[in-house]
């Protein structure tokens, strides 16, 4: 899969990775309708981040959550 361009199975790969990875159990709420492509490498920025560690302080799960809402309000 290249996630290097815009499409909804890429947004919806992506948060359903970010959501698995911080084990959150509001990710069904996140819809790949609701981001914008030019909020897109924002998107990949956060992913990649998140996929790369092992471990997440809770105040570093506060920030990505925020992070992905302001990805999917924007």
């Amino acid at each position: 899969m290249d996630l290097n361009t815009w499409s909804e199975a890429n947004v919806e790969f992506m948060f359903e990775g970010i959501t698995r990875k911080l084990r959150m159990a509001t990710g069904g709420s996140i819809k790949a309708s609701n981001v914008k492509e030019e909020m897109y490498e924002d998107l990949k920025d956060l992913y990649d981040m998140v996929t790369s560690k092992d471990r997440f302080s809770i105040s570093e799960i506060d920030a990505i959550t925020t992070e992905l809402g302001k990805i999917r309000k924007a």
